[in-house]
């Protein structure tokens, strides 16, 4: 699982500096500033937890159930969250639907904030 941990976070930093960097170039020339906005937020929340996966994976073992629902609350919250973002920002420049993804956002969000949660419970209980 520590090792998983920092495979995620290193991609995901990785794949949000890259996001990023088109997000500030290239994408400027055909999303409304709305949906740039939106985009970047996506952008910030990965590299947030990207940095998080890193430092927990570098410092947790891994061996309680509260470690691992910390990581993969983590994991699998920032995706949803930022993946879905990244989607709605292109649904009207791509001229698809993508309403559906809308209720996948704040669900990603909430496994992110189960994952500090965790993290703090763990925390606390190791004192």
């Amino acid at each position: 699982m520590k090792q998983l941990v920092l495979i995620f976070g290193t991609l995901y930093g990785a794949s949000s500096v890259i996001l990023g960097a088109f997000g500030a170039h290239a994408f400027k020339k055909f999303l409304s500033p709305e949906k740039l906005a939106s985009f970047e937020t996506g952008v910030k929340y990965q590299m947030y937890h990207a940095l998080l996966l890193v430092i927990i994976g570098l410092f947790l073992q891994f061996q309680s159930g509260l470690e691992k629902g910390a990581g993969w609350s983590i994991i699998i919250g920032t995706f949803l969250f930022s993946v879905s973002i990244y989607f709605l920002s292109f649904a009207d420049h791509w001229g698809v639907n993508l309403k559906w993804l809308g209720p996948i956002t704040p669900l990603g969000g909430l496994l992110m904030i189960v994952g500090w949660f965790l993290l703090l419970f763990y925390f606390l209980k190791r004192n």
